[in-house]
């Protein structure tokens, strides 16, 4: 007995310029984490001037450590340099007397190349003890620690009256505020993206946010076979380091033959349309599907564009079966 006659609508697949998307996972980095340590070391912290969550400018001071033996350092070598000082000045006054009445015979050459050896040596004392002045200077200088960039204070690990070490990190600084997307890009879609493209992402709160690929790796993990692409994110959304995020990558914009969804019947992890024959019966036509957008779907192979095919209802019709065509809704 043949199947019963089914009223359906039929529809022309439509070319349109599809934005082809990238779909990948990954998480929120910082763009560049600064470590921020003394530079000298063995002193108390005197004050700290800065909280977790701070925003900094670069130059800004963050810490303080006690400079009272730095100072009196500076006063020691201060005073080097005026002894250092007095002392030139007395030997080029001895080698000018001398250098004066050596062309009379009176002072041998012996004594007049002592007193030009006397001169250079306080002529280097001079400059040794202006060198030891601007070590202290600058030592007790470090003594603030300044933040080297503008941007947001990530971590902080120092208190006042804690002694700390040349190099130890009291805290850290996410630079500029910047934060980066790093997306795992399986290695057979690497090549479809460059520097440049625009990228949706979606975090774990439901927050839509935006990025801009900067790069590719050049190299792929063994362990997943996946490449990372690093993405910049907005400044202004509220990405924090550590969230997850799914991200849609643009990679191009291409034509692509499109119908509504609901004319594609999916089976045994298979996708089938009905195509309209001339006899006003339907063929069952194995597709294959790409890209959704907007309650439309993609049909990459398996239908021509001239070909009608059943809009809707599909689920009830079988192959080689009669159908009423009636006008599209």
């Amino acid at each position: 007995m043949a199947p019963a006659t089914q009223a359906v609508s039929v529809v022309l697949p439509q070319r349109v310029d599809l934005t082809r998307r990238l779909t990948a996972n990954g998480s929120i980095f910082a763009w560049q984490e600064i470590v921020i340590a003394p530079e000298v070391g063995g002193y108390q912290v005197a004050a700290v001037n800065v909280e977790i969550g701070d925003r900094v400018k670069r130059g800004q001071e963050l810490a303080r450590l006690t400079a009272d033996l730095l100072e009196s350092q500076v006063e020691v070598e201060r005073a080097a340099v005026a002894q250092a000082r007095a002392l030139l000045v007395n030997a080029q006054a001895s080698l000018q007397r001398g250098e004066s009445v050596a062309t009379s015979g009176a002072l041998s050459k012996a004594d007049l190349d002592t007193l030009r050896a006397n001169a250079a040596t306080a002529q280097a004392a001079v400059s040794s003890a202006d060198a030891n002045y601007s070590a202290a200077a600058l030592r007790l200088k470090l003594t603030h620690v300044l933040a080297p960039d503008d941007g947001v204070i990530s971590a902080r690990s120092v208190n006042i009256g804690q002694v700390v070490q040349a190099g130890s990190e009291i805290m850290r600084l996410l630079r500029k505020g910047r934060v980066e997307w790093r997306a795992e890009v399986p290695e057979g879609d690497l090549q479809k993206v460059k520097p440049g493209q625009k990228v949706t992402l979606t975090s774990v709160t439901g927050q839509p946010l935006s990025g801009t690929v900067r790069s590719v790796a050049p190299t792929v993990q063994t362990t997943n076979r996946t490449g990372l692409v690093y993405v910049d994110v907005a400044s202004s959304s509220d990405a924090r380091p550590g969230m997850f995020a799914r991200g849609d990558i643009s990679v191009g914009t291409a034509q692509a033959l499109m119908v509504p969804l609901a004319a594609v019947l999916v089976q045994d992890g298979y996708s089938y349309v009905f195509v309209l024959r001339a006899d006003s019966t339907v063929e069952r036509r194995r597709v294959t599907t790409g890209s959704i957008v907007l309650g439309q779907i993609e049909i990459s192979s398996g239908l021509d564009p001239t070909e009608k095919i059943v809009a809707s209802g599909v689920a009830f019709l079988s192959d080689t079966q009669k159908v009423n065509v009636q006008p599209a809704p």
